[in-house]
């Protein structure tokens, strides 16, 4: 019974310990310059310049850095180019794990001033949020072409603009 409680104790002991570090390491992130993979980080060390007026060198970029500037923190996000034009999604809006992770969509649709972070070049940008279907249906062709396996119908994409689930804002120059 000894050995059972010790036990108890050590796992408990360990469980708290992790959390505290867990907890100082997200709070350390936030003065760190950027994010960290899906860890949300702290403001970027680049000076900002205009963003450029021809986007297609992101047609096939992964993933780039968005810092907000109104709650400065700074995020790792996909992105999407269609005609010159980019576009960053936010999925996963209405489920409980976007409900309690993602509070940087809301922070960006009621002020959109940020900067975008490429290969370290930052860049001045406006966020502006778009439920257009019309502007929409080719920038979800383009999310399913490079992140999806396997491309669901552009309706059903749509579909979760509609309903808020998934958040797509445009990148503009300011």
């Amino acid at each position: 019974m000894n050995t059972l409680i010790s036990v108890s104790k050590f796992v408990i002991k360990a469980f708290i310990g992790i959390a505290i570090a867990g907890a100082l390491f997200i709070f350390a992130m936030g003065f760190a310059d950027g994010p960290w993979g899906v860890v949300p980080g702290g403001a970027f060390s680049e000076s900002a310049q205009p963003a450029p007026q021809d986007w297609s060198f992101t047609k096939d970029l992964d993933t780039v850095e968005v810092q907000l500037i109104d709650a400065v923190s700074s995020r790792t996000s996909w992105i999407m180019e269609h005609n010159n034009r980019v576009f960053i999604p936010s999925g996963y809006m209405n489920s409980t794990v976007g409900k309690v992770w993602k509070h940087w969509p809301m922070h960006a649709e009621k002020n959109g001033t940020a900067l975008l972070r490429i290969d370290g070049k930052a860049y001045r940008v406006t966020l502006e949020r778009t439920k257009n279907p019309e502007l929409l249906r080719p920038v979800m062709g383009e999310l399913a072409r490079k992140y999806m396996s396997a491309q669901p119908p552009l309706d059903t994409m749509l579909n979760e603009v509609q309903s808020n689930n998934l958040w797509v804002f445009e990148l503009v120059r300011r």
